[in-house]
């Protein structure tokens, strides 16, 4: 990974447009291709990232500054980074990263929910499990009845971080268009227990949210999910 502290100034075109002007900011270029643009503040969310496949080009303009140039080749989009100043730079070899170690609980849901994902939503079939992403994996990739992308995670208990997250990861499954060909990516937060806050942040997000019976699933009964 290399991990660059520069003043600069980031433009990204694409499926939308937006700028961030002049300022001290955190820049990684991650193993994978990804590259992130981080400020001090806004918890761990980049300001703009652009997730591989991508082409990464270091360049000057025409009056001397360093740019760089990232383009997605499946998408036109461009995240275009003019560096004013270099404050701090280091590279850093991180190794082959385990994945993170859901307890065996959450870990045994996502299996029992991938060999019944219809419990959540009628009609809903599974694509893949722990789908990878440049922010970490989704834990179930499903597709609808209509064809539609729908991102499952899967939580004991569903709180205000989940629905958090879960809107990282469909922000970032929105741009790619092979999941977007029927409409957008949807969002299904899927726990034992949901708390009323999450599930009000989740509504307004656009997030359904799904209360499972673990026991329902390992068999003691048929298997049912409420959504809401």
């Amino acid at each position: 990974m290399r991990l660059v502290v520069a003043r600069c100034q980031v433009d990204y075109a694409g499926r939308l447009t937006a700028h961030l002007p002049m300022a001290t900011r955190v820049l990684m270029i991650k193993a994978d291709g990804s590259v992130l643009v981080h400020s001090d503040g806004g918890s761990y969310k980049p300001l703009n990232w652009m997730s591989p496949p991508c082409t990464f080009r270091e360049g000057t303009t025409d009056d001397g500054q360093v740019e760089w140039t990232v383009t997605n080749p499946k998408s036109d989009d461009t995240l275009r980074i003019l560096i004013e100043e270099v404050l701090h730079e280091s590279l850093h070899e991180l190794g082959v990263d385990p994945g993170l170690q859901k307890d065996g609980v959450e870990k045994h849901l996502q299996e029992l929910l991938a060999e019944h994902p219809a419990t959540l939503s009628p009609g809903l079939t599974l694509v893949r499990r722990e789908y990878p992403t440049a922010i970490g994996p989704v834990d179930l990739m499903c597709k609808d009845a209509e064809g539609r992308s729908v991102a499952v995670e899967i939580k004991r208990r569903g709180e205000i971080d989940g629905v958090l997250q879960l809107e990282r990861y469909l922000d970032l499954l929105n741009r790619d268009p092979l999941l977007t060909s029927k409409g957008p990516v949807r969002g299904i937060l899927a726990a034992q227990e949901i708390k009323p806050q999450a599930r009000v942040l989740a509504g307004d997000k656009g997030i359904a949210c799904a209360l499972v019976d673990y026991d329902a699933l390992r068999g003691l009964d048929d298997p049912t999910a409420r959504l809401f």
